[in-house]
């Protein structure tokens, strides 16, 4: 990363080698966050980001900022105004929660990552070009930006027709003290416009030709999707922190960038281990109950088949998933985490299930 006085580059190299559990299907709330959907037998580099960031500075109090990801240690003024324009993930700017969206030391369902019904614009490893543009006065922030949306559902190459086919997003939020506790409250709204297909076209065409549902053969280019969410942080002490999100998006047409979730209740808790003299610490649990359009259900009951579910039958019920996971901090800088997912009614099929997922991980950052 390189900065100058008022203007950051960033840039960001990441190798990945993996094979995703059960190839990334089966699941509306996948269970790997960091894993992505495309499989790299080898070893593989690749560079996620790349953006341009300046500051513009309009006047106020000077606040300190801490070091985070993509972001510098420093002063900033109190209102301002932010343009990020390049190749980068919208959820590095949008939906930012501190107890939840890290799968790497937090939790690692995809539930938890972002809102899971949130189908955010991005390439097959989560990542997209575009523009954003923040501005910031005192407690509040606001937030729009465009960004590109892949050529097809799920794809590593992006339409960069920007004019006709995108993900637009805008956030409002709040922050705010309760006592000597910090909170946030963020609303956040999206519009996606793409060759998507709709589920009921699917269903229809069917229905007239015989044979099962095929997305593939009722996209079309002018298929747009909404949604809208609220999120809540709240600290409740120095070491407790609570969160909640919910989100839910029309449902009409199929999942073009992210997963199968339509709508999405997420809740949970994180404890920091100074409680027990261990302070590097965290013990997080949460819920996340997941469900799906009644379009969505009845493609899949007719045997349709999206990129993550469908295997002919749908006895519906929502996905619920419950995770708990315990990180320990060893040394500077080094962790190591132990994750446990119980997840009822996988892919919202009460026939299925439940399943239950253990992992350890390790983190080290440089």
């Amino acid at each position: 990363m390189r900065a100058w006085r008022g203007a950051e580059v960033y840039f960001d190299v990441e190798a990945i080698k993996g094979q995703p559990l059960s190839n990334v299907t089966g699941l509306g709330g996948l269970t790997n966050a960091e894993l992505q959907k495309v499989v790299e037998p080898q070893i593989k580099f690749y560079v996620p980001r790349l953006f341009l960031r300046h500051t513009f500075a309009r006047g106020g109090e000077q606040e300190y900022v801490d070091s985070d990801n993509n972001q510098l240690a420093g002063p900033v003024p109190s209102e301002r105004v932010v343009l990020t324009a390049g190749k980068l993930s919208i959820t590095d700017i949008f939906t930012r929660n501190q107890y939840a969206g890290d799968p790497r030391t937090q939790f690692l369902n995809w539930s938890f990552l972002t809102y899971g019904a949130f189908d955010y614009a991005a390439d097959l490893r989560g990542y997209s070009l575009g523009a954003a543009l923040e501005y910031y006065r005192g407690p509040w922030a606001l937030r729009a930006a465009r960004f590109e949306q892949p050529k097809v559902p799920n794809s590593m190459a992006l339409d960069h027709h920007v004019f006709s086919t995108f993900g637009d997003q805008f956030e409002l939020e709040h922050r705010h003290r309760l006592g000597d506790a910090d909170g946030k409250v963020q609303l956040l709204a999206f519009r996606n416009r793409a060759r998507m297909a709709s589920y009921a076209d699917a269903i229809a065409l069917a229905s007239a030709n015989g044979g099962v549902p095929d997305l593939d053969a009722v996209r079309n280019d002018s298929r747009v999707k909404l949604g809208l969410g609220v999120s809540v942080e709240q600290a409740l002490a120095r070491d407790i922190g609570i969160f909640a999100r919910l989100l839910a998006h029309d449902g009409k047409t199929e999942t073009y960038a992210f997963t199968d979730i339509d709508r999405a209740l997420t809740a949970g808790v994180a404890v920091k281990g100074a409680r027990w003299s261990r302070a590097d610490d965290t013990l997080g649990v949460g819920i996340s109950v997941n469900g799906i359009s009644s379009n969505h259900r009845d493609y899949l009951a007719a045997g349709g088949v999206t990129a993550f579910l469908g295997d002919g039958r749908l006895n519906y019920r929502t996905e619920q998933v419950f995770e708990a996971y315990y990180n320990m901090g060893i040394a500077k800088r080094f962790s190591a985490s132990v994750d446990w997912q119980h997840i009822r009614n996988p892919g919202y099929n009460r026939d299925r299930g439940p399943a239950q997922v253990y992992s350890v991980r390790l983190h080290a950052q440089f």
